[in-house]
């Protein structure tokens, strides 16, 4: 199930979706016809232009990340525990890799520990597994635990979760710890990105969720220089991880409502 998801959900991708469609445009050219197999190849252009250019990637990013705006720490209430979701971390291979490498949402990891030292909460929840096809054994929630003691947080106080592979499995298998140690409250920690996905999933339960995110990428900047209009790899890239949440949360209402 979770391979076919990923699957589908790669062909949904704005770039691949631009592919299929060029496809289908080349196919129709082939057999003569000139005006559908034009428009369709107009739409897939078009369309993968447009994922591309900086101006339209971080406005879509924005409409995901301005839902909960930065706090201050002082401005955030206490909790029962401080959930730091994983997907920021891969675990070290050796010998090709010796040590974790960290993911551009690390920030988590520094948040959840500033929230810690910070007196937010008495624990801190790592949940993350391995996807199966990563060819690491290490559960990214051990790795999490690992780093969080390096950033000041005593191991006593880390719990973990090391076999979700998703935002749901993430809620699903956290949930059992959480009410195993009596946490009614938590911090949700993720990053700014995710954070309306994550949260209308955690809010599903019975837990009472505070929104604590991190790791914001948009800063309000001006669309009217001609080079943020042109196609750049990293805007496809960036504006496509904000289509997979919109994705995701579409998925997630069809799942709850299929139960």
């Amino acid at each position: 199930m979770l391979l076919l998801t990923k699957l589908l959900s790669q062909i949904a991708y704005p770039l691949l979706a631009s592919l299929v469609l060029a496809a289908g445009a080349g196919v129709l050219l082939w057999r003569g016809c000139w005006r559908s197999g034009g428009l369709l190849l107009i739409a897939a252009l078009g369309w993968l232009w447009l994922w591309s250019t900086p101006a339209f990637s971080d406005w879509f990013r924005a409409t995901l990340e301005q839902r909960y705006p930065p706090a201050p720490l002082e401005q955030l209430p206490t909790a029962d525990a401080i959930l730091v979701l994983g997907g920021l971390v891969e675990a070290a291979a050796p010998p090709d890799r010796l040590e974790p490498n960290l993911g551009a949402a690390a920030d988590r990891i520094w948040h959840a520990a500033r929230l810690y030292r910070a007196g937010k909460a008495p624990r801190i929840l790592a949940s993350g597994g391995n996807l199966p096809w990563s060819g690491v054994e290490q559960p990214e929630s051990s790795v999490m635990a690992e780093l969080l003691q390096e950033l000041g947080v005593p191991a006593a106080v880390i719990l973990q979760e090391p076999n979700s592979r998703t935002t749901r499995e993430n809620r699903d298998r956290s949930l059992p710890i959480l009410r195993a140690n009596g946490v009614r409250r938590i911090l949700l920690v993720t990053s700014a990105l995710h954070m309306p996905r994550a949260l209308a999933l955690f809010r599903a339960t019975d837990l009472e969720v505070i929104p604590a995110p991190t790791d914001f990428e948009i800063h309000s900047p001006s669309n009217a220089h001609p080079l943020r209009w042109l196609p750049d790899a990293q805007a496809l890239a960036d504006g496509s991880r904000a289509f997979k949440e919109y994705l995701g949360r579409w998925v997630d209402r069809w799942a709850d409502s299929s139960r």
